[in-house]
């Protein structure tokens, strides 16, 4: 069965995660996306490790758990483009090709002639999208920067944290990559608009200009809202949400647990179950705005209750009285979970360097009823698609590729 971008070819330039990250969701759904590396280094994201992937002596690889996080169901190419032919061989696979995504630091692609002006004129129905810290314009557009520094400047640390009169009060950085995956989701979703009007609507290719700051802007959502409409900063809450109160982790005899009570009537339900009808009728809890502004005097309430009950038992009280709740896992509990296994969220797949002869990922989360998602490729090793991808899409012959891999143009 055909996958929604079967008929789409994208030459991914773009080295780390949030670039590699965009293109291989385009690969999950069908397209055929080019990796074009530099010759005999690569990716810079593969020699992100430990851990690395393990080979059949139990040695490591030059694989990286990182590297395989972002860059399946993709074709890998050398290419070097900082000679005349390695830059001739990128535009020829332009002129066949829908879309261009690269990473490069702004206008560093012009001196290879590989700038959106140069490749448009070229095919003008390319969809070219640059990704970059800062983005193409501004007074920063020059810096570089890499995740940890765009969820400081963002604002997402300084809404993410132990509260200030909490011990370890902080900024805090989120443990993902977070500012790469949302602006990576972010490219995604343009170059699949940029399509649809040059496909659907008749327009040409463009020019898509991604920043990770303004992605993690973007991202923070409502507390970025609460200030414009507010003009007051929001405040740390640690492992406290906002909405529906209480909303955060309780410490049961056994284990850490989260607690969501969305609505009056759930509180209703959670008091009962507690043993504690009488705090739904208390003037300072009764409705959610005063459960907010009293959270302190509830969070004394409850936190000796909670502690007092096993973390399973309470957790299927709570689910059998509807009231949203769930145990804070860690990986390995993750992925054990009865509902991930359901949902298939781990894949396996061949690969040939493995000590196994397979590699785990993670797989897409998208389940389409029409054009489901069900088979995928290992990422890639460097080089891996060269002489393939040179014969089949440009109709180079052996001789000819041979010379280029000669020339260390490949």
């Amino acid at each position: 069965m055909s996958l929604p971008l079967k008929q789409i070819r994208v030459l991914d330039l773009s080295r780390i995660l949030a670039a590699p990250w965009a293109a291989q969701i385009m690969g999950d759904l069908g397209a055929e996306v080019i990796k074009v590396e530099r010759p005999n280094a690569g990716d810079d994201a593969r020699r992100f490790g430990p851990p690395f992937l393990k080979d059949s002596n139990g040695d490591d690889t030059q694989e990286s758990a990182f590297y395989i996080s972002a860059n399946r169901n993709k074709k890998s190419i050398t290419v070097d483009i900082s000679k005349p032919e390695g830059q001739e061989l990128v535009r020829k696979l332009v002129a066949v090709s829908d879309v261009f995504i690269e990473n490069y630091k702004v206008n560093d692609l012009k001196r290879y002639g590989l700038d959106y002006e140069t490749l448009h004129d070229l095919n003008p129905k390319l969809i070219y999208c640059s990704v970059t810290g800062f983005g193409q314009s501004g007074p920063y557009s020059h810096r570089p920067g890499y995740d940890f520094v765009f969820q400081a400047m963002g604002g997402l640390m300084s809404v993410t944290g132990a509260a200030d009169d909490q011990p370890g009060a902080g900024p805090m950085k989120v443990g993902p990559s977070l500012a790469d995956i949302q602006a990576g989701h972010f490219t995604l979703s343009a170059i699949l608009a940029a399509l649809y009007h040059r496909d659907v609507n008749g327009g040409q290719g463009q020019h898509i200009d991604i920043a990770l700051l303004d992605s993690i802007v973007a991202s923070i959502s409502h507390y970025s809202s609460h200030y414009l409409i507010g003009r007051e900063v929001p405040i740390r809450r640690g492992n406290e949400g906002n909405g529906g109160m209480p909303q955060r982790t309780f410490m049961c005899a056994d284990q850490v647990i989260v607690i969501v009570i969305g609505n009056d009537d759930q509180f209703v339900r959670f008091c009962r179950l507690i043993g504690m009808p009488e705090l739904a009728n208390d003037p300072r809890f009764e409705k959610n705005l005063g459960r907010g502004l009293n959270r302190k005097a509830l969070a004394e309430i409850l936190d000796p209750i909670i502690a007092t009950w096993k973390s399973d038992e309470l957790l299927t009280r709570l689910e059998q009285n509807g009231v949203p709740c769930g145990p804070v896992n860690d990986l390995r509990q993750v992925f054990d979970d009865q509902q991930i296994k359901w949902r298939a969220m781990e894949v396996r797949v061949p690969h040939p360097l493995s000590q196994s002869g397979e590699v785990s990922m993670v797989a897409n989360p998208v389940k389409f009823s029409e054009t489901p998602i069900t088979e995928y490729l290992a990422p890639p090793m460097l080089g891996q698609h060269s002489e393939e991808v040179l014969s089949d899409v440009l109709g180079l012959t052996r001789e000819e590729i041979s010379e280029l891999r000669v020339g260390g143009i490949i």
